[in-house]
């Protein structure tokens, strides 16, 4: 169910995403409009991320395997790294462009048509944003995350256009190039979060110092375990697979010894959402 929503989600991002280029890209170039002209390349780059988002989900939807033990989980994480590496490439060449307009006090020729596209997308992209942002909520995916925040900054951004358009009216054309700026550099700030948190999980992260110290503590609850040691961990998808060992008395029996790591691997996985699995190793420790 879960790789179907993103799939539908993506299949919609696409379609929406395609419709508003095209209809900005023309009324961007025929205006002049620098910001306009910005929030185009923004919806182009939102284009490919709905790509990158479908193909991702497909490869992580792949049941784990012999040769993928983990599972295709971390297709995500791949597909989010392409995608801000293009949100990144394309918010610097629109500051450039923005910063150039203000140098050479760039005008253009205002249109009514520039207000309705803004009123268009920001429909368009608070309705995707919506369906996104519950589909995140029940799911927790990276990718989708990815969306919904896109399509939420992108209503606040054409909002910020659609203001330097009005202005425009009355004369006040230099806004257009800050609006220009403003936009990218939104782009910019979310492309760097994004290939940073890609980044991590690729390079297996470990989990959160608060994390580490919640599995700790349950661990310590049990008096029958003496010590703690070789704590591992490794993002599967959204999740972590962590691995201990923990030493016991060694006059405990080997079926008590193991009842005691069943109990805390149900325990821990039961209790923390970050953890997807939970795997003790169990050492005797001599008795004083």
């Amino acid at each position: 169910m879960k790789f179907k929503k993103i799939k539908r989600a993506s299949i919609l991002g696409i379609i929406g995403n395609s419709f508003l280029l095209v209809i900005k890209g023309i009324i961007g170039f025929i205006s002049g409009s620098k910001a306009m002209i910005a929030d185009s390349l923004n919806s182009a780059s939102d284009i490919f991320s709905s790509i990158m988002t479908f193909i991702g989900n497909k490869i992580a939807s792949v049941p784990r395997d012999d040769d993928h033990n983990l599972g295709h989980g971390k297709a995500e994480y791949i597909y989010s790294l392409l995608i801000s590496i293009v949100m990144i490439l394309v918010s610097l060449i629109t500051i450039k462009d923005s910063v150039l307009s203000l140098i050479y006090k760039n005008t253009y020729k205002f249109n009514i048509y520039l207000i309705i596209v803004c009123i268009i997308t920001i429909t368009v992209k608070f309705s995707l944003y919506l369906y996104t942002n519950s589909i995140y909520k029940k799911y927790k995916s990276l990718l989708i995350k990815t969306n919904s925040k896109d399509h939420f900054n992108d209503c606040i951004l054409t909002l910020l256009n659609l203001i330097s358009i009005i202005l425009s009216h009355y004369g006040v054309y230099f806004v257009d190039g800050i609006v220009g700026i403003i936009i990218a550099s939104f782009i910019l700030i979310i492309g760097l979060k994004i290939y940073k948190e890609s980044y991590d999980v690729l390079m297996d992260k470990s989990i959160s110092l608060d994390t580490k110290k919640r599995v700790i503590d349950i661990i310590n609850k049990h008096s029958e375990v003496k010590k703690i040691n070789h704590f591992n961990s490794t993002p599967v998808g959204y999740k972590y697979q962590i691995s201990f060992t923990i030493f016991v008395d060694g006059n405990l029996s080997t079926f008590e010894s193991h009842k005691i790591a069943d109990s805390l691997e149900k325990e821990i996985t039961g209790t923390i959402d970050d953890i997807y699995l939970t795997v003790i190793h169990v050492n005797p420790i001599a008795s004083k």
